[in-house]
């Protein structure tokens, strides 16, 4: 058992840009409330397969929170993006099949209420949570499963869990930009700092809400 087992949570979600917004808002609810984000991003060793980077943040991770809805096809001739339900079947095999794990627990968001529906059926009677692409709903969300799933008491509420955040972006936006403005104009400065965060690979992205919450 991984000596992290018990604070680790495995984050299954598509990786694009439209969806990096919602990604950044959920591992920083998964970091505020002291619990470790685990995901195939936080490594990028090529030796090893995606797979087993995922399989192995699965067995180490006591929680998972699985995002279906970018599940369906948005346009003409686009697949169906099956990695989501394919990591969320991994992770109740992995409860389900060895004893060791049987405390997994999990929460599944999706888009729209009952939208999984037309594409899971298995998944009827499951509690999904549902965010419509908003982070602040997603926030909303996962701090209300870690109240009535994970057991937790006590938790600041959403709101200000929100304005936290909205104060950690503002923050790490002005550090970057002053960083860059003694060397170039306001605007260009502007351009440097908003692409560097928004390029900035994971683990560096969770050590900065890290010391961020430190303070």
């Amino acid at each position: 058992m991984h000596s992290n087992y018990s604070k680790n949570v495995f984050i299954n979600c598509p990786f694009d840009e439209e969806y990096r917004p919602l990604l950044k808002a959920l591992v920083y609810t998964i970091l505020y409330f002291g619990f470790q984000p685990r995901l195939s991003l936080e490594q990028s060793d090529s030796g090893r397969m995606r797979l087993q980077k995922i399989l192995d943040c699965i067995k180490e991770s006591q929680y998972g929170i699985h995002d279906l809805s970018r599940i369906q096809a948005s346009r003409k001739d686009e697949f169906f993006r099956f990695n989501m339900p394919f990591e969320l079947g991994a992770d109740f095999g992995c409860k389900t099949y060895n004893s060791e794990h049987s405390k997994k627990v999990f929460l599944v968001l999706a888009k729209k209420e009952y939208e999984y529906m037309k594409a899971i059926s298995d998944l009827n009677g499951i509690d999904i949570k549902h965010h419509n692409n908003e982070v602040e709903a997603l926030i909303y969300s996962v701090r209300a499963w870690f109240i009535e799933t994970v057991g937790l008491r006590k938790l600041d509420g959403p709101m200000k869990i929100w304005f936290r955040y909205n104060d950690f972006q503002t923050q790490i936006f002005e550090e970057k930009f002053q960083k860059y403005y003694g060397d170039y104009d306001e605007n260009t400065a502007e351009k440097i700092a908003v692409d560097e965060i928004e390029k900035m690979p994971m683990p560096e992205f969770i050590d900065e809400i890290k010391s961020f919450l430190a303070k």
